[in-house]
């Protein structure tokens, strides 16, 4: 079942001589539960896709609908709404609040959106992410390793359909990127959510159900590793 149909799509930045083509006519779909690595470059356009998709970025043009629903003929006040329950996005760079505490980092988007946080899932997210035990720490007291696993509980807890990882293991050595991987394997297939995951190491993208491989804003390669 088609979860992500992305049709044409397009962006550009700049005008005249510096006009920039970072997307260049991008179509592909994406299947529900599916795990896609999108891989490339510096600058082939992979990270201007993701925040497309999340609906952080707007197109030049083109489509995006994320299960069935045509993003971004949504209004602004909507695509905070699609941004906060339809998607988890993981960043490179954390992106913790530094006077916010671990619960408070992961529970953000549930109370930004005016609802109740659901403590057993909360439970559960801090048990599998390895974080019992620092539910107070702040964001300096923490690794990098730990820092990252917060963003993903943040991430995962609003049960988003879809989540969006720009190379998350980025700033971590092996051993965590590792970790960080499993662990959104593990949610992946836990909670029967589809994961998109940008990145340039090899051995990730060799882990993806599917690689799509993006150079100068156009897919150059899409192919099916496992089913």
């Amino acid at each position: 079942m088609e979860i992500l149909r992305v049709e044409d799509l397009s962006k550009i930045y700049g005008s005249g001589e510096n006009q920039v083509k970072a997307l260049d006519g991008v179509s592909f779909t994406v299947e529900k539960g599916e795990f896609a690595a999108i891989i490339g470059p510096s600058g082939s356009g992979k990270s201007t896709l993701l925040h497309i998709l999340g609906g952080v970025d707007k197109p030049t043009s083109g489509k995006v609908y994320m299960d069935g629903c045509d993003v971004y003929a949504q209004n602004d006040e909507q695509l905070a709404v699609f941004r906060r329950r339809q998607v988890g996005l993981i960043y490179q760079f954390y992106n913790l609040i530094p006077v916010l505490n671990v619960t408070e980092n992961i529970t953000l988007p549930v109370l930004m959106d005016g609802q109740e946080v659901n403590r057993e899932r909360l439970e559960e997210l801090i048990g599998i992410l390895g974080l019992k035990g620092r539910e107070e720490h702040l964001p300096n007291q923490l690794s990098g390793g730990q820092q990252q696993r917060v963003s993903i509980g943040r991430a995962l807890m609003n049960a988003p359909a879809v989540v969006l990882a720009d190379e998350p293991t980025g700033n971590l050595d092996s051993k965590n990127s590792q970790e960080i991987i499993e662990l959104l394997k593990l949610s992946h297939k836990k909670y029967d959510q589809t994961l998109i995951v940008i990145t340039h190491d090899e051995n990730i993208a060799l882990q993806a159900d599917r690689v799509i491989a993006i150079g100068d804003g156009k897919i150059t390669r899409d192919e099916v590793i496992r089913r």
